[in-house]
């Protein structure tokens, strides 16, 4: 799979920053018509410090497999690589807080906190609910690796979600991998190529 994709123009910041924000208030309206049509209640969410530091240490952990599975499987290096330079390259660096909160958010609340209760916080919800997070982020069929992780990534957090009960600790994990993810990521290309 090669980098060049001569059929993919290349988004503006600004285009990527309206697309984060469309994507999240469309995962907001699909959660929240699922809340009103389906027979289930939200995941709780319970903001004390404690939660904070978990969600934060779920955080870290996940970029560092990230950063592991990164390195060792060349095929989703490549597909993160794209998926990455098309998402991040025309963002500046404060944007990296969007990068964070606004999937951490919409993603968490349609995702572990509707889908994963209306399918069963069982392993079968767990699974269900981890491959419709992945195929989320399939830009094209040759981005089946990045789809893979982020099913593996999936099935984390809905698994935290379901022993903990509370939404808050995933929402704050997935907001601090995406954001440092995301800053690291920038800050390594800023360095090879600073304009």
């Amino acid at each position: 799979m090669s980098n060049s994709h001569p059929d993919t123009e290349p988004l503006s910041r600004m285009q990527i920053l309206i697309a984060m924000a469309l994507t999240a208030i469309i995962l907001v309206g699909i959660a929240k018509t699922w809340l009103y049509f389906g027979d289930f209640q939200l995941r709780p969410v319970s903001m004390t410090v404690a939660d904070f530091g978990m969600g934060i240490a779920l955080g870290l952990g996940l970029t560092g497999l990230s950063a592991i599975v990164y390195a060792a499987w060349a095929i989703y290096r490549e597909s993160a690589d794209f998926y990455l330079a098309m998402v991040l390259k025309p963002l500046a660096i404060p944007d990296m807080f969007w990068l964070g909160v606004l999937p951490g958010l919409s993603e968490e609340l349609l995702f572990r906190g509707v889908m994963l209760p209306a399918l069963g916080l069982d392993p079968i919800g767990i699974v269900l609910s981890s491959l419709c997070f992945g195929v989320l982020h399939m830009t094209n069929a040759q981005q089946w690796p990045y789809a893979v992780w982020a099913t593996v990534v999936g099935i984390l957090l809905a698994f935290t979600t379901v022993e903990t009960g509370n939404l808050f600790i995933p929402i704050v994990a997935h907001i601090t991998t995406n954001f440092i993810s995301g800053l690291t990521w920038k800050l390594q290309r800023f360095r090879v190529d600073p304009l």
